[in-house]
């Protein structure tokens, strides 16, 4: 089992661990609704230390990101990050990862932690043809520091230049200095930053961000921050055999130019105007119980497609779900849910649920 290099501090603030992708990783310190309501309140600060950063370099970078990504490249300009998808030959989500451009010959990928193996070996099949150097960043920690008091709480830790630079920072751009990598970008639907740093410094930087009133937090709350947010998750709500169309993925692909060929596309593009295509939508539900990964949904008394993420929403004090259904289970409409043996009422809505702490729910 793989260990970030602050696990002996998580075990020091008691954190209990768990095992995710293959990593020994905190889910909490105590009380997951506390460090929930901490970020969407106040600053939490998560070890992501887990997740892959791979650097391409040299030759023909931006013809091989144009080639492995859905996502297109040549769009960013130096410092701008986006979303994007690496698709499988069939059109399936093999990974759902950030692109930064930090220069016209110099990318990084951030990539899921249970991804970043198979991420790297596809990327190394198809580097050569390009000319492109592919570097795994092993010398580097992630960490995340969400919610509304981030900007204060930098102070802690960059010089005041900085941090200033880092408040006017759009969102999913990024800048280098002594200290890391600064990213405006985040997984809890919050305002936020993630600091890619070495990883000698993170222990240093992790410890004054909680001396300045940060409260850690665990994957647990990194979880129902992200359903909230309705984001979806890498081997719940979507894997390499699923379609992104029907995980309401299509605005992160780059249909133009259409002479552009890219990995999957042909696959995707046969379903792209299909009215029988599944679609994602949120799930409210209307009474208490608990919505659960794979439950299934009913529209009047019948199957009508099931839960791919489903928990407790701490901000709404509801069961929330984000489900793949037939396409004629319309927002605003009421539906059903088999929760053992017993079907309960919930409303469908159009994802997110909650973002910068409020209530976002529509119809």
């Amino acid at each position: 089992m793989h260990k970030t290099v602050l696990h002996d501090r998580h075990i020091g603030l008691g954190a209990r661990l768990a095992p995710f992708a293959g990593w020994e990783m905190p889910l909490h310190y105590g009380s997951q609704i506390q460090e929930h309501h901490a970020v969407r309140r106040a600053c939490g600060v998560f070890d992501v230390s887990h997740m892959g950063v791979i650097d391409l370099s040299g030759g023909d970078v931006l013809g091989l990101l144009r080639w492995v990504l859905a996502c297109d490249a040549a769009r960013l300009t130096d410092g701008a990050g986006q979303y994007g998808l690496m698709l499988s030959e069939r059109g399936g989500v093999a990974d759902d990862l950030i692109v930064y451009r930090l220069s016209a010959n110099l990318f990084t990928l951030v990539v899921n932690a249970g991804n970043r193996d198979k991420d790297l070996t596809w990327l190394r099949i198809h580097a050569p043809a390009y000319r492109v150097t592919v570097t795994e960043r092993h010398d580097l920690a992630i960490l995340a520091l969400q919610g509304p008091e981030a900007v204060r709480h930098l102070s802690a830790i960059l010089p005041p230049a900085l941090v200033g630079q880092a408040a006017a920072l759009l969102s999913f751009h990024l800048f280098e200095a002594e200290e890391g990598r600064v990213a405006r970008t985040g997984y809890t639907g919050e305002d936020g930053f993630e600091l890619i740093l070495p990883s000698n410094r993170a222990g240093s930087v992790w410890d004054r961000l909680l001396k300045s009133g940060v409260v850690p937090a665990g994957l647990g709350a990194r979880d129902t921050l992200r359903l909230e947010a309705g984001m979806n998750l890498h081997g719940r709500d979507m894997h390499d055999k699923t379609n992104p169309l029907e995980r309401g993925l299509g605005w992160t692909i780059a249909w133009e130019p259409p002479g552009r060929a890219f990995v999957g596309r042909q696959a995707v593009e046969l379903t792209r105007h299909d009215p029988a295509l599944k679609k994602r939508i949120g799930l409210v539900l209307q009474e208490r119980g608990v919505l659960r990964d794979h439950q299934v949904v009913l529209r009047q008394g019948q199957p009508v497609g099931e839960i791919t993420s489903g928990g407790y929403s701490p901000t709404l004090e509801a069961g929330i779900a984000l489900a793949v259904v037939d396409a004629g289970l319309q927002p605003g409409e009421l539906c059903q849910v088999e929760v053992r043996g017993r079907l309960l009422q919930a409303r469908a809505v159009r994802p997110p649920f909650v973002r910068m702490g409020q209530s976002v729910i529509r119809d």
